[in-house]
């Protein structure tokens, strides 16, 4: 599966954005999909996790409250809404699908969980 993310961009301190990621294949529904992020000179961070039915959804406790993730199967889409941004949310930011057609509820969070990858995209927060 290819996967195309796009929305990034220069907000200031507690505004927000929302990402999308979007997939190439129709079986969409059978990947579980993340989103991780990437600082300057820092490793890749797992964010938020949703299985391939979207019922079970996991956040990290950096973004937990503040990050939403959710799919449309229908659109072959991931979303990444993300409030109340803080400056150390500056970060390059990937989309990742794991095959799951048989395990359709769980989720990953793990970054060697994830075969497939976005190109990324920039977020940056200026205060």
């Amino acid at each position: 599966v290819q996967l195309q993310a796009c929305g990034g961009g220069l907000v200031q301190t507690g505004g927000f954005l929302k990402l999308s990621c979007a997939a190439s294949e129709r079986t969409f529904n059978s990947y579980a999909m993340a989103w991780f992020r990437q600082a300057a000179g820092k490793e890749r961070d797992f964010l938020a996790a949703v299985s391939a039915n979207g019922e079970t959804i996991h956040y990290a406790d950096s973004v937990k409250g503040r990050f939403t993730i959710s799919r449309d199967n229908a659109k072959d889409t991931l979303y990444l809404q993300m409030n109340s941004l803080k400056s150390e949310d500056t970060a390059v930011y990937y989309c990742a699908a794991r095959g799951s057609a048989s395990r359709r509820s769980y989720y990953y969070n793990a970054r060697n969980d994830y075969r497939h990858w976005g190109q990324g995209t920039l977020v940056t927060v200026s205060s």
